[in-house]
C-alpha cells in the first residue's frame, strides 16, 4: 500500500514453509543456517530468536537467510514493474487510425514484462527437535542445539531421547533368544556410555567456559572425567549422585570399555578401576538387562545434577530424581 504523501510503497512478501511446516534461519552472527516452524513456541510477546548454535540472540527480522533476501527482491521487483507496466500501458498507449485516403495512423504500444521471482528451496537438515520447554519445533545440522524461542539448551533431552531408546532396545532383548538378547544388551549398554559420553562433552562446551580446558575431556572413563572436571572447575561429579549410583555406574562404564576392547574378558586392570567383588581372573564378564536398566537411572540423575552444577547451581542441592 502507498503513504498518504504517495512517496513511500510498502510490499507485503509471502514467504512459505518447506512441506513440514519449517522456515529456514540464518545467524546473524555465526551465519549458520537452522529452520523453525511458525506458530510453535513462543506465540505471545516479541522474544529474541537465539542462534541453536551460537546462543546469539537479536530480533526475528535479523534471521533472514541471503536465499529469502533475495527472493523478497525479486518479489518486490517483480510486483514494482509489474505495476509500473500497468500505467505506463494506461498512460502511454494509444491508436490513432489512419482517415481519408492518405491518412497516417499512429500507436503507441508498451511491451515488457516484469522481472522473474528468484524462488529458493529450504534446506534439509540433520536433526529435528521439539522443544521440552516452549514446544518450538526447529531443525539443525548436528544434535545439540539452544532452543531458538526460550533459548534453552537441548542436552538433557537429546540424553533422554537415547537413553528411551536403550530402554526400548532391552524391552526388546526379553523377546529374543539367548545369544541375540546378550548381543542386543551389550549394545545398550554401548549406547547409554556414548550417550552419557556426547552429552557430557556437549554441556563443557556450553556450561564451562573456557570450553578448551576440557575439549579433550571425556565421560566414556567416569573416574577420568570426575578428576577433570574437579581440577578444571571445582565440580565433583561422583557429588551429584548417592555414593553406591556412582560405584555402579564407574563398574558398568567399566565393563563397556572391558566388552569393548577385551571381548568382556576380566583382565587386572578391570578389577583395580571397577570394584567388582565378583569378578574373576580370565573369566568373562556379565551384563544384563536389569543392570543397564539400572545403570540408565543413574546417568539420568547423574546428567541433571552435572547440568545443576556447571550451570551453577547447588550441587549438594542437585534433585535426585527417579527416572523420568
Amino acid at each position: 500500500m502507498s503513504s498518504d504523501n504517495g512517496d513511500i510503497r510498502q510490499i507485503a512478501v509471502p514467504m512459505y514453509t518447506d512441506d513440514k511446516g519449517y522456515l529456514g534461519r540464518e545467524c546473524p552472527e555465526c551465519e549458520r543456517y537452522f529452520k523453525i516452524t511458525p506458530g510453535t513456541g513462543i506465540t505471545e510477546g516479541h522474544p529474541p530468536l537465539h542462534c541453536p548454535y551460537c546462543n546469539h540472540a537479536s530480533d526475528i527480522s535479523d534471521f533472514w537467510t541471503e536465499a529469502q533476501r533475495e527472493y523478497a527482491l525479486s518479489y518486490a521487483g517483480n510486483q514494482l514493474w509489474g505495476d509500473i507496466l500497468k500505467m505506463a500501458k494506461k498512460a502511454l498507449e494509444f491508436e490513432s487510425k489512419p482517415r481519408g485516403g492518405f491518412g497516417i495512423g499512429l500507436s503507441v504500444k508498451v511491451e515488457g514484462k516484469p522481472a522473474p521471482i528468484h524462488h529458493y528451496i529450504e534446506e534439509e537438515l540433520e536433526t529435528e527437535v521439539e522443544c521440552d520447554t516452549c514446544g518450538l519445533r526447529y531443525a539443525v545440522y548436528g544434535v545439540f542445539a539452544f532452543c531458538p524461542d526460550c533459548g534453552k539448551h537441548n542436552s538433557l533431552q537429546m540424553l533422554d531421547k537415547n537413553l528411551d531408546l536403550a530402554e526400548k532396545k532391552l524391552a526388546l532383548a526379553a523377546s529374543l533368544d539367548t545369544e541375540i538378547s546378550e548381543a542386543i544388551i551389550s549394545d545398550s549398554l554401548g549406547n547409554v556410555v556414548s550417550a552419557l559420553d556426547g552429552f557430557g562433552r556437549e554441556t563443557c562446551q556450553v556450561f564451562t567456559p573456557p570450553p578448551a580446558k576440557t575439549a579433550s575431556v571425556s565421560f566414556q572413563n567416569l573416574a577420568g572425567a570426575r578428576d577433570r572436571m574437579l581440577k578444571a572447575f571445582g565440580i565433583d561429579l561422583s557429588g551429584v549422585v548417592e555414593a553406591d549410583e556412582w560405584a555402579y555406574a564407574v563398574r558398568c562404564f567399566q565393563k563397556r570399555h572391558l566388552i569393548a576392547h577385551r571381548m568382556g574378558v576380566i583382565d587386572e586392570d578391570y578389577i583395580a578401576k571397577s570394584g567388582d567383588p565378583d569378578a574373576i581372573l580370565g573369566r568373562r564378564v556379565t551384563i544384563d538387562a536389569a543392570e543397564v536398566s539400572r545403570l540408565i537411572a543413574v546417568v539420568r540423575r547423574l546428567a541433571r545434577g552435572f547440568v545443576t552444577a556447571a550451570s551453577g547451581g547447588d550441587t549438594a542441592a542437585t534433585e535426585r530424581e527417579s527416572e523420568t
